[in-house]
């Protein structure tokens, strides 16, 4: 089963080419052990939500914007393995300070479920976090399942679901908080890859309009009322 590692990380606005460099050269070196894709992005389309959002993950400020980003191995073996060797490449510490703000990073580790689609690079990425009782998996893959070619009918070049196994608990922001997760609770990270933003924008309504989607179960194998979301351009896709 592939692996991803997820990160939502606040960055200054006006350093956005700094960390587009930082984030390009960390990718190639990332990549050297075992990594086989490293996407960073740039949010464009971050709605505010009741009780959570992306821009209260990360406790965002308002010079601030936040990245959605990921790595891609083959399975969880090779992400540990990566995690015990990257640490002590100096070539990363080599690139000095980030452009952004270390602590109110979040980051973890997520078992891939559902991965649908392929195809050429994506322009743009919309990108979720949400809370899923552990008992509930089966029931949400099958939702998955069922949603995903609604969103490759209409432009999508892919679309993944990616279930927490290693959640490390963070001083101030984790993933947890963000999705204000339960005891009972896991948190999936999700992301629908698009050509470009125009797409996107047109799919969008055509998406939440298809038949299809009216006959998903119900009810949703999660509280859609703690799920947080926004669309992202791509910066980085190694």
């Amino acid at each position: 089963m592939s692996y991803v590692d997820g990160f939502i990380t606040p960055v200054a606005t006006a350093a956005r080419e700094r960390f587009a460099e930082h984030a390009r050269v960390a990718a190639a070196i990332v990549r050297e052990h075992g990594a086989h894709r490293v996407v960073d992005t740039w949010g464009e389309d971050v709605p505010a939500g009741e009780r959570n959002d992306i821009a209260g993950a990360v406790r965002l400020g308002n010079d601030e914007t936040p990245s959605f980003g990921w790595i891609e191995f083959a399975d969880r073996a090779a992400r540990d393995a990566f995690g015990e060797a990257i640490v002590t490449d100096e070539r990363l510490a080599a690139l000095g300070l980030p452009p952004f703000d270390v602590s109110r990073m979040i980051l973890g580790g997520f078992e891939v479920i559902v991965d649908t689609g392929r195809g050429a690079a994506p322009g743009f990425v919309d990108g979720y976090v949400l809370p899923v009782p552990l008992t509930r998996r089966a029931d949400y893959v099958a939702l998955a399942e069922a949603a995903s070619p609604v969103f490759l009918d209409h432009g999508a070049l892919r679309h993944v679901e990616a279930w927490g196994d290693d959640l490390p608990a963070g001083e101030t922001v984790d993933f947890r908080r963000a999705a204000l997760a339960q005891e009972d609770e896991t948190v999936v990270f999700s992301w629908v890859e698009w050509p470009d933003r125009a797409t996107r924008d047109r799919a969008t309504p055509l998406v939440m309009a298809d038949e299809r989607m009216a006959n998903l179960p119900t009810p949703l194998p999660f509280d859609s009322k703690r799920m947080i979301y926004g669309g992202f351009a791509i910066l980085n896709d190694k």
